[in-house]
């Protein structure tokens, strides 16, 4: 071999070893950086489509201010903190309260358990199991306690991991309000850098088209899904409150995660309308029931009104993303994991069918 063949070797195996070296750096480079950014992965995603969804709404209250960027995004994250504060409160307050009175009439042997009423049976799959526990609750609590001990531990370990995994909720909650916040006060260099990482990705072709549709995505279905589902809850929070029924605070938060798996909030409703027949007059009974069905049948003109503009994207696509980040993440996977495989079916469909365009 001649020395400028070995020479020749010698410089590709040096180049060979320096690529192989440089290569394991950026990975380990890039992985160190991933698992410090992981525990803020879903709260800086959540955070960024509370700025999308809303930034119009942003545009319009700076205009009321003058223009002032700052002073606008001060007074946003301010109110959206309020309203992620106050019903927290009124919830953790109504759920505190039903707790306590329970646990204060169950010590003084005043605690009682109103009877079913005969419709219960006719309830699918649960309803004859249900009559029966509950009839043995109403006529002997202590003895039907003691039967289901087990039952009521485990049921009672579940509230409490619960209660501290809802603690760190809205911790994350608080987090992606902020992040909403400096990502509206600065969204042009935002909308830019979105821009710009299309068309790396793209090759440059098709970058705005693409974030501009990543933008349409977020915001229809914040609207369409989230939207309809924060008012019917709110919707079923007033009926409990007017009914006074107990806990209407954990109802409400059911109903929310009901509607935005895309299940009927009757489902839930529908107990509580059992309830409140056991222990108030029919007349009022069958208005909070026909209450009830409508307030759980709204999404049927609410979500076209929202989701419905330009956009088809089924509905077992946000259901499978709902109920697969509220498995990953919790409650905030719920919110987060809808409008991220929503938005992601959406990139897909328009890549495969190069039908992508700018708006």
């Amino acid at each position: 071999m001649s020395d400028s063949a070995v020479a020749s070797q010698n410089t590709f195996t040096q180049d060979s070893i320096e690529a192989v070296i440089r290569i394991g750096l950026l990975l380990l480079l890039a992985s160190w950086c991933f698992k410090i950014i992981t525990p803020f992965i879903v709260p800086v995603m959540w955070g960024i489509i509370i700025a999308v969804a809303v930034y119009p709404l942003f545009c319009r209250l700076k205009n009321m201010l003058g223009g002032r960027n700052k002073l606008a995004t001060t007074v946003y994250t301010l109110i959206a903190l309020a309203c992620l504060i106050t019903p927290t409160v009124m919830i953790s307050d109504s759920i505190l309260e039903t707790s306590s009175d329970i646990t204060e009439r169950h010590e003084a042997g005043t605690l009682k358990i109103p009877p079913p009423d005969e419709s219960v049976k006719e309830w699918p799959l649960i309803g004859e199991k249900t009559h029966s526990f509950w009839t043995q609750a109403s006529v002997n609590l202590e003895a039907t306690l003691k039967k289901y001990e087990t039952e009521v531990k485990e049921v009672g370990k579940s509230f409490v991991s619960a209660a501290a995994g809802a603690a760190g909720t809205i911790l994350q909650f608080v987090l992606s309000i902020i992040i909403s916040g400096i990502l509206m006060a600065n969204a042009t260099g935002a909308y830019e850098v979105t821009i710009k990482i299309f068309s790396r990705l793209m090759n440059n072709k098709s970058g705005e088209a693409f974030a501009n549709l990543s933008r349409d995505t977020i915001r229809s279905v914040a609207q369409g899904v989230l939207g309809v589902a924060m008012i019917q809850a709110v919707l079923s929070a007033a009926g409990m409150i007017v009914m006074d029924v107990p806990a209407w605070g954990l109802w409400t938060m059911i109903v929310l995660v009901a509607a935005i798996a895309q299940l009927p909030p009757i489902i839930v409703l529908g107990f509580v309308s059992a309830y409140v027949f056991s222990v108030a007059e029919t007349t009022p009974a069958v208005i909070f029931l026909i209450y009830c069905i409508v307030v759980s049948s709204s999404d049927a003109f609410l979500k076209p009104l929202f989701l419905g503009r330009g956009m088809e994207i089924p509905m077992l696509v946000i259901l499978l993303g709902a109920i697969g980040g509220m498995m990953m993440s919790g409650i905030i996977g719920l919110f987060v994991g809808a409008i991220v495989l929503a938005l992601g079916y959406e990139l897909f469909m328009a890549w495969l069918n190069k039908e992508v365009v700018s708006q």
